[in-house]
């Protein structure tokens, strides 16, 4: 059986999707990233791995998401494309008929205007937290109310609140004063999901134009609040579609680009990776006013890859040729040099 395996490594959470050639997810996960995006690749794998069918073979390989180009060096990705991409074929491949895509997810939110099944406009929102996954798990934390329980909270409220949606310092301020007035959880819990919806559209929608049917993606699709916030906005005047793989469509947007790219032969790296030592180190050049951050990834003493330089003069080849000229030298190395051999 042919299998295709899309990685979509976030800011919050790492998703793994196992599909087969007709598209079919047969294995998803959906992990934290906790901050060690190569651990959670770890966990990921070794998750596919144990639901992984006896009689398949991957045969392609996608990874997307803000660490894409680290999952894709560390997993052996054949294809490796951004979020917009990876949300917008999903939502195609789930809904043919998608006019529209809100995705949320846990530190950034996207708008992508589908027609004809190309994407003809985007924005993304990476500036603010307020709307995010994160916000509404701290608001939930500070509420004392479990974020699996937070959306139906919501649904239950009488009446919403007007809350300040537009800075999670204003949001937060303006339900601790809301909470001081008397009013109860189910009623902020509403007026805080209206709001963060209210910061979406007038953020990511302005100028644009908004048909459906809309498909709401990413792990905030799962807020039944959130759902009906949007639903109320729009009066339900436009349809809107949750799909079942809400969480994991930009990893199933990822495996579906591999299964198109379709390489004759994968660059899969095996499970065998879950038993690997990869260690990020950083350090900054300072030969030039770019003040470049050069990130290396390192599999014990082997570069796999290198990430800031603006001007290119650091590569792989680069790093190990000043390493050996340091070697071969009494000569002392310039402060960024000594960090790189030191880390």
């Amino acid at each position: 059986m042919d299998l295709y395996l899309g990685v979509d490594v976030g800011s919050v959470t790492t998703k793994f999707v196992l599909m087969d050639e007709g598209k079919n997810i047969l294995a998803s996960c959906y992990l934290r990233t906790s901050g060690d995006p190569i651990e959670a690749l770890k966990e990921g794998l070794r998750y596919i791995e144990k639901h992984f069918p006896h009689d398949g073979e991957i045969k392609g390989v996608g990874s997307t998401g803000s660490a894409r180009h680290l999952a894709g060096i560390v997993v052996g990705a054949d294809i490796v494309k951004n979020e917009i991409t990876a949300h917008a074929i999903a939502a195609i491949t789930r809904v043919p008929e998608v006019r529209t895509v809100f995705e949320i997810g846990g530190q950034d939110s996207k708008l992508i205007i589908i027609r004809d099944g190309v994407v003809e406009d985007f924005a993304m929102n990476t500036v603010c937290a307020a709307g995010t996954g994160s916000f509404l798990e701290h608001q939930a934390v500070r509420l004392n109310v479990p974020i699996e329980e937070f959306g139906k909270l919501a649904l239950r409220a009488e009446q919403a609140v007007r809350i300040a949606g537009r800075c999670t310092v204003f949001a937060e301020s303006d339900m601790i004063h809301k909470q001081q007035l008397g009013f109860g959880k189910p009623e902020i819990v509403k007026g805080l999901c209206e709001a963060l919806v209210r910061n979406f559209i007038n953020n990511l929608a302005t100028g644009k134009t908004i048909e459906d049917p809309i498909v709401f993606q990413g792990g905030v699709a799962a807020n039944e609040g959130i759902v009906q916030a949007f639903r109320d906005f729009f009066q339900g005047k436009k349809k809107i579609i949750v799909p079942p793989e809400h969480g994991v469509m930009g990893a199933w947007g990822a495996a579906i680009l591999a299964l198109e790219y379709a390489p004759e032969k994968t660059s899969f790296s095996g499970f065998e990776v879950i038993s690997r030592q990869f260690e990020s180190r950083s350090f900054n050049c300072e030969d030039c006013p770019n003040a470049c951050e050069i990130v290396i990834l390192k599999e014990e003493e082997d570069i796999k890859a290198l990430w800031g330089s603006r001007c290119g003069k650091w590569t792989p080849a680069t790093v190990r040729k000043r390493w050996e000229e340091k070697e071969s030298s009494e000569e002392p190395l310039q402060r960024e040099e000594e960090s790189l051999v030191e880390g």
